[in-house]
């Protein structure tokens, strides 16, 4: 709060000397111009009509208008100055954004598309099988291993903190076996959200392992890692375009039936059949002539025309009605069978059915097992969900 308070003075410093300097200045430069146009027309009709120094009353109407012409852009830059600078100050985080140097990404395991023969033997294929593989290059060996993407991942004694000097999770352990359900309850700030951003390698861990289906993720290639997990969070984000067109950002080559059968499976095909143009309805602004479970629905689509073998639902359904609620969540429900999903939720009536639920504060997961377990156990999940029905 002592930092907020010191910048934010500072701000306000800033900003009054820039208004006092804008508004002393317009003026200030306009009446320049006009004291120096009356001085120009004064002297020279008092030098035109005696006769003096060779001036004629045809030359002080030429100064005259010179001296307009002189002073107006003059005037006009002192008016303008505020959005030079305004425009030189967003420019410099422009520059400042195209000079960020890259994030590092030294994996070499690459998600390939795979087939797989009678003997249960994985190799490469060339088009979309449906069935994917990480391609696992052994330097050393001079070989390739194919190990099924089945979406196995475990958190082995993980510590992280966004700075250095500040551990913000600690000793973080957990398994999800393929098709399992994980959920993260806890207070805001408990480390819920970080947890599903060191998956994604958003973040690197400062001290552990994470595996993916066995492998150390930090030997994944970064995009092949984050295109092998679906994402839907809080917030949605819809481009400019049609209907089909978002659906079908989850998967660029999908075709318009297996965008139409994504949105059947997340419940959206019948709000969309009923807008203006249905699936070619244009959506600007955000999807802003959507409403906020609509928008979600979509995204749920986007992930589902993925179809990827992990998915993170990060607060999904909090920011909309509980009758929306439960068609968002039938078509999460669709979307998650057999698949790994993690789920970070605060509405605790939408985690009751997971495998196993990890409860966290400051850090630390403080209890784990499933809804009865934790129940029976009358620790911090029974406060939570008893103090949150109660609400």
């Amino acid at each position: 709060m002592d930092d907020f308070h010191k910048v934010n003075e500072e701000l306000r410093n800033s900003t009054n000397k820039a208004n006092s300097y804008a508004n002393l200045l317009m003026p200030v430069n306009a009446n320049i111009g006009w004291i120096s146009y009356a001085l120009v027309a004064i002297i020279g009709a008092i030098l035109g009509i005696n006769g003096l120094a060779g001036v004629t009353i045809g030359t002080v109407i030429t100064f005259v208008g010179l001296n307009k012409s002189f002073t107006n852009p003059i005037t006009q830059v002192s008016q303008q100055i505020n959005f030079v600078v305004n425009a030189a100050a967003g420019a410099q985080r422009v520059f400042d954004l195209m000079d960020q140097t890259p994030e590092a990404d030294e994996g070499y395991v690459e998600l390939v598309n795979a087939k797989e023969d009678e003997n249960g033997n994985l190799t490469e294929a060339e088009t979309r099988t449906n069935l994917w593989a990480w391609k696992h290059p052994h330097k050393a060996e001079g070989t390739v291993t194919y190990t099924k993407l089945e979406g196995a991942v475990v958190f082995d004694d993980v510590d992280f903190g966004y700075t250095d000097d500040k551990i913000v999770l600690h000793n973080i352990s957990l398994w999800a076996k393929p098709g399992q359900k994980i959920a993260f309850v806890g207070a805001t700030g408990a480390g819920k959200t970080t947890i599903t951003n060191l998956i994604n390698r958003f973040y690197d861990i400062a001290d552990g392992k994470i595996r993916y289906d066995g492998i150390n993720i930090n030997k994944i290639k970064k995009p092949d890692l984050r295109r092998s997990l679906g994402m839907v969070l809080q917030d949605t984000h819809l481009f400019t375009g049609t209907v089909m067109d978002n659906i079908r950002y989850g998967k660029l080559d999908a075709t318009d039936e297996e965008c139409i059968k994504a949105a059947k499976l997340a419940n959206a095909d019948g709000f969309i059949r009923r807008l203006p143009d249905g699936y070619n309805t244009m959506l600007t602004g955000d999807g802003a002539n959507l409403s906020q479970g609509q928008r979600q629905l979509l995204a749920i689509a986007r992930a589902a025309v993925a179809d990827p073998p992990a998915l993170i639902l990060d607060e999904a359904t909090s920011s909309i009605d509980t009758r929306t609620e439960k068609l968002v969540q039938d078509g999460m429900d669709a979307l998650m069978k057999g698949r790994t999903t993690f789920v970070i939720a605060h509405r605790l009536s939408t985690v009751k059915n997971s495998d196993c639920i990890m409860v966290m504060e400051q850090g630390r997961i403080i209890e784990r097992g499933t809804h009865d377990d934790l129940i029976a156990a009358k620790g911090k999940y029974y406060q939570l969900y008893t103090g949150n029905f109660a609400d």
